[in-house]
């Protein structure tokens, strides 16, 4: 099987692209029980499974040795070895250009400090997200998601957990440049955004973002909008998330963190990038900016306020 050819993409998305990983999404979406949480497992864990023997993998996926078997036959293998073979050889394609992206930045970093810490190597493996996600992105589908914006009647944008935050920045950035902008979980829970979608219907956008750890509610929430005729824009870390198959575009956001159970440095400036791809879209919006600054200057700290007396 013929291993992915070097991707500026995270690892994960860069695996997920290639013919082994395509082939495990497919059964993501279409197998048994069984073989969709051994295919999940393997998208999400490349580099474990390049070191686990059979029986290891059998009992991280709660499954037999001779259902890994039988998987890694159906996926056209002879044997586990050869498809654990195929996972090394397809992962070292995908990390080549990512490592060597880390690497330079990190001999920058070496060179600019002569001491670095575990908080001024997270900047950098923030900064090394952002870039790895900016090379992979599509200008024109984040157009294209803008243009779907500006046609709505309502955009609903949901987060839960540590994606909340990012829904708020959304909502904030989409606000003046929107019919109306419903925040889904701002003010609760499930139950509260639940009764939000209540009327989502085909004239509807739903925003959704979710990165590790995903929240259980999540996707049954988003199923409903998407049955219900909405348009539903997924910004999530992979295309083996739960998010992925159901969104009818998909912006990927590189998450991974040594520490952290994941990054939202990406994922915020992706968020970024969207919002300027709206305001600028047409003439309209860059007057609509116009008129919102000018509308909120006067709440705005600068040289217009008087300058205090000095005692």
């Amino acid at each position: 099987m013929t291993p992915a050819a070097p991707s500026s993409a995270s690892p994960d998305i860069g695996f997920a692209e290639s013919s082994l990983g395509q082939n495990l999404l497919r059964v993501l979406a279409e197998g048994s029980a069984s073989n969709r949480t051994i295919a999940d497992y393997l998208l999400r864990n490349q580099m474990r499974v390049t070191a686990l023997g059979i029986e290891e993998l059998a009992e991280a996926c709660e499954v037999s040795t001779a259902t890994i078997s039988r998987f890694a036959r159906d996926l056209g293998f002879k044997n586990y070895a050869a498809m654990r073979g195929a996972v090394a050889e397809t992962l070292q394609s995908v990390l080549q250009p990512v490592e060597k992206l880390r690497s330079t930045i990190a001999r920058k970093a070496a060179a600019g400090s002569p001491a670095s810490t575990p908080a001024l190597e997270s900047l950098h493996y923030a900064e090394a997200a952002i870039t790895s996600t900016s090379r992979a992105l599509d200008g024109a589908q984040l157009d294209r998601i803008g243009a779907v914006f500006t046609k709505a009647r309502t955009v609903y944008v949901m987060g839960f957990g540590l994606s909340s935050f990012l829904a708020g920045a959304l909502a904030m950035h989409l606000q003046p440049f929107c019919r109306q902008v419903v925040e889904v979980a701002a003010s609760g829970g499930t139950e509260v955004a639940a009764s939000h979608l209540a009327n989502i219907g085909s004239r509807d956008v739903l925003v959704v973002i979710s990165l590790p750890r995903y929240t259980l509610a999540v996707v049954p929430l988003t199923r409903f909008a998407r049955d219900s005729g909405a348009t539903v824009v997924s910004i999530t870390d992979s295309p083996a998330s739960p998010l992925a198959e159901l969104g009818h575009h998909v912006l990927y956001a590189h998450s991974a963190h040594p520490v952290l159970p994941s990054s939202s440095s990406a994922a915020l400036a992706l968020i970024e990038a969207l919002a300027v791809s709206l305001m600028t879209s047409n003439k309209a919006n860059v007057a609509k900016a116009a008129r919102h600054t000018e509308a909120i200057a006067a709440y705005l700290y600068g040289d217009h306020h008087p300058k205090r007396s000095r005692a």
